[in-house]
């Protein structure tokens, strides 16, 4: 499967306006893609218009809100509209709630499904068909290692991300079986230092925090723009998420263990938050738009994710590694 240069693509990001979404389409233009930056924050999404063109970029953006339909396929008309085709869709946008399960109204539930799973849905069901007519193309979902591995605290926004990978196993098969050339990635981060927490409703009483150790959201945006030209199936980033990939597929109950031992202290800061504090879950928090979070302090490197990207160096080094061991072994 061949997909184009990102210099010679048509990308739409769904979940722009800030976070992993904000710096992807930044990245995606400054490589000479035509970008559509959607969202429902308005403010957000002109800034970031005015960023990329600032910097010679080419970009529109659409107003919508990826729990409705009819907004979602809205996106992808506008950007048939504007460019005339579709190359790659990334979709992104996510929120939550961040509360025991039995804190949990049934509307907070359905809306973290609607829009973090349902969007998902929403966003494959629109681009396909564009893509189809084209030949080829990438669908490109953000999911989360809580696709792999459920967090205390956390129970719809994880229940939404299992979703997406069932999702994708079946349409990546009937792709497959229909013999089109169209490449559907997961990609599963471990816990990125975007504003997500700052957004999230909480009920904790405090300002929640991912377990660390972060990892910076230009790190998602490699491997988004990675997959936007190389086929992969899945793309987990960050060290860490890689080795709780590991541990789950291993022995489940022994992650439970270190969960009960680190999940509900580790996602807890001492900063005071209350319920009553603005978040995202219904409505936009136009006033940040930021791409890194308030946890720059506590991000870490990723060795895996390069190695990831760069797949002749990896077997090469895997290649010496086994050439060495028999020779010693030999010797």
């Amino acid at each position: 499967m061949q997909l184009k240069p990102i210099a010679q693509q048509v990308v739409t990001v769904v979940g722009a306006s800030s976070g992993i979404g904000r710096e992807t389409a930044l990245r995606f233009a400054q490589r000479g893609a035509k970008v559509v930056v959607a969202a429902r924050g308005q403010t957000g999404l002109e800034s970031l218009v005015n960023e990329i063109r600032t910097g010679g970029g080419d970009a529109v953006s659409i107003v919508a809100d990826v729990a409705d339909f009819n907004q979602v396929k809205a996106i992808a008309d506008y950007t048939i509209a504007t460019y005339g085709r579709l190359d790659t869709w990334v979709q992104v946008a996510a929120t939550g709630v961040m509360a025991p399960f039995d804190q949990l109204t049934p509307e907070e539930f359905k809306r973290i499904i609607d829009v973090d799973l349902m969007g998902q849905v929403y966003g494959a069901m629109v681009a396909l068909p564009h893509l189809k007519r084209e030949g080829r193309g990438a669908l490109i979902h953000i999911s989360s290692m809580e696709g792999r591995r459920s967090m205390p605290l956390q129970s719809a926004y994880s229940s939404a991300k299992h979703g997406i990978e069932g999702f994708l196993e079946s349409m990546r098969v009937e792709l497959k079986h229909e013999g089109i050339p169209i490449s559907v990635t997961s990609v599963k981060p471990a816990v990125i230092n975007t504003p997500f927490y700052n957004h999230v409703r909480t009920k904790l009483g405090v300002k929640p925090t991912g377990i660390p150790p972060y990892y910076q959201p230009s790190l998602v945006a490699d491997a988004i723009l990675y997959t936007a030209e190389h086929p992969t199936r899945d793309f987990i980033v960050g060290d860490i998420g890689k080795i709780l990939d590991v541990l789950q597929r291993l022995s489940p109950p022994l992650v439970d263990a270190l969960l009960l031992l680190i999940a509900f202290p580790g996602q807890r800061t001492n900063e005071p938050k209350f319920e009553s504090a603005e978040d995202n879950l219904f409505e936009p928090m136009p006033s940040d738009n930021r791409v890194e979070g308030d946890f720059g302090h506590l991000t870490i490197p990723s060795l895996s994710d390069w190695l990831m990207r760069h797949p002749t160096i990896t077997a090469m080094l895997i290649g010496s590694i086994l050439v060495t061991a028999a020779f010693l072994a030999i010797s």
